[in-house]
């Protein structure tokens, strides 16, 4: 049983939350912003490419795959039959693809800042600072999503 002391003080930090920093892209993308209803996501970009097949290892991250920013990381497809590809947005290595929202695609809608993020991409160091410039940070997204949550409830 868990004291008042206790349930006050802070958790522990992520390992992700103590050694990187979360970066995003938060924009009027239509599946976030009308309501739509995510039926599947798939990482098979075509008959030749699957982020699945992303394995990394090593200090220098070898296997990862290189993406550009128009290169497509999943597909997301809508109960209403809608298809959207989506693309990396950062040029960097492959480090990651989250394999649970293959599972449970809500998540990608109702925690999108933790368990229902797309992919971890890996920029070069040296073009870090420059692709940092157009994103946002945690603290900025969560107000995006508030926003957009905020005026989601306001219209039911």
């Amino acid at each position: 049983m868990a004291t008042e002391t206790e349930a006050a003080e802070p958790a522990v930090p992520s390992l992700v939350d103590r050694y990187f920093t979360r970066w995003y892209k938060a924009g009027s993308h239509p599946v976030l912003q009308s309501g739509k209803t995510i039926q599947s996501i798939s990482y098979q970009i075509s008959t030749n490419c699957s982020r699945l097949q992303n394995k990394v290892s090593g200090k220098f991250k070898r296997g990862a795959q290189f993406l550009t920013e128009l290169a497509p990381l999943c597909k997301i497809y809508c109960s209403d039959g809608e298809e959207y590809t989506i693309s990396s947005c950062v040029r960097g290595r492959l480090m990651e693809v989250n394999e649970n929202i293959l599972h449970n695609p809500s998540l990608l809608q109702e925690k999108p800042s933790t368990e229902g993020y797309i992919a971890v991409v890996l920029p070069k160091f040296e073009e870090s600072k420059s692709i940092t410039e157009g994103l946002l940070t945690q603290k900025q997204y969560e107000e995006v999503v508030m926003k957009r949550v905020s005026a989601t409830t306001a219209m039911s």
